[in-house]
């Protein structure tokens, strides 16, 4: 399949006038100028001219739950959150993943074509992300990465699930302790694993901390749910003990530390920020907390937290980062390029090269206005929705 004429917008270097894109099994294999690419009318593949669009990569949603608190179906559709154990990293997101979710066609529509779905942030540890592609039945088939991150929850939420249940957390204090525990057998378990496979002993695998094992050879990611500045530093504070990557999820106090969190080296998905202050820990949430993190060096994403903010807003909250300081380049890099970077594939998804996935979003404009229309979404090198039909 080959895409033809308007503006391509790689996020990987200028971008294309008048550019064409060459689709072959699902990758991206040669990429330039309409009139450097030959087109050969033997071989029957399909040709889509838009002379007028606006090319780019898929969009990504880097932090979300749809698909696990289902739209309109209450508790039976909500698989959100375990919260009757404040630590259960052994629980993984694709086995909640419902894609006969709406959200999922809703995403399609708006040109996202992948994104990093998991726990809510009740539990100290919440369990495993994965990262997923937006089109398909069958969740096994839409996997990329899995798993993609351990979410850890600091602040409010694990405080005020389980303080009414009379248990710990029920201070900040327990949720930083509890995690340090989990981390520390965790450990514990590592060095006597190898340990045993050194000497050659036998050795019982322990399902609940064999998930650990990705987190501590740094394979993945913390995925720490933050939004106060105490908390933030928490969070970096433990991560540094343990020697861990980590992403500060939300990071709504961000701005009010920018040089601080640039300095430390972690990557920020900022957001809910089109979502009410409904909490006291998000009472400095702003639309400006991703510019001002993005200018002070720190690694940047935007999130809606679907179902917080509908799944579909996403480009229109880059738009209003945008509007609040945040440099037109860099919010198209929050909901492609960037995004694929802190969530870890990089290789596959998130800018527009040749071996990469054909994950391609085709809009009439600038996605982050509000007018703009989707007129193809293509995942894996098929139209998965197409505006005229």
């Amino acid at each position: 399949m080959y895409l033809l004429g308007g503006t391509v917008k790689t996020m990987a270097g200028k971008d294309i006038e008048d550019g064409c894109i060459h689709i072959i099994d699902g990758k991206i294999a040669e990429i330039g100028r309409r009139d450097e690419i030959v087109i050969h009318p033997a071989s029957h593949e399909k040709v889509i001219e838009v002379p007028h669009g606006l090319i780019m990569p898929g969009l990504i949603e880097s932090h979300c739950h749809m698909g696990i608190t289902e739209e309109k179906k209450g508790m039976e559709g909500d698989d959100c959150n375990e919260t009757v154990d404040p630590v259960t990293p052994y629980l993984r997101a694709v086995d909640a993943i419902n894609t006969m979710d709406a959200a999922f066609d809703d995403a399609v529509r708006a040109g996202i074509t992948s994104a990093m779905i998991g726990p809510g942030s009740s539990n100290v540890v919440g369990g495993q992300f994965a990262f997923v592609k937006t089109m398909g039945r069958r969740i096994d088939d839409l996997i990329v990465k899995a798993p993609a991150a351990m979410k850890v929850a600091f602040g409010e939420n694990p405080k005020v699930n389980y303080s009414g249940q009379n248990k710990s957390p029920a201070t900040r204090m327990a949720i930083a302790g509890m995690l340090r525990r989990e981390l520390s057998r965790a450990v514990s378990y590592a060095r006597q694993k190898e340990e045993a496979a050194r000497k050659g002993d036998a050795f019982e695998e322990d399902f609940s901390m064999e998930c650990w094992l990705p987190v501590l050879r740094g394979e993945i990611p913390l995925k720490a749910h933050v939004h106060r500045v105490d908390d933030i530093f928490t969070a970096i504070r433990v991560a540094k003990e343990f020697g861990l990557r980590m992403t500060l999820d939300h990071c709504s106090e961000g701005h009010l530390i920018a040089e601080e969190l640039a300095a430390e080296g972690f990557p920020a998905i900022v957001g809910p920020d089109l979502a009410s202050r409904s909490k006291i820990e998000v009472q400095n949430m702003a639309f400006k907390t991703v510019g001002v993190l993005n200018h002070a060096g720190v690694l940047t994403a935007i999130t809606t937290d679907h179902p917080v903010s509908l799944i579909a807003s996403l480009p229109l909250c880059a738009g209003l980062a945008v509007k609040s300081g945040l440099a037109m380049e860099e919010g198209y890099r929050a909901i492609t390029i960037n995004a694929a970077r802190i969530c870890g594939v990089e290789k596959r998804v998130g800018s527009l090269e040749v071996g990469k996935d054909a994950d391609i979003a085709v809009f009439s404009g600038n996605p982050m206005e509000v007018f703009t229309r989707t007129l193809y979404t293509i995942i894996d090198g098929r139209i998965v929705y197409e505006a005229e039909k």
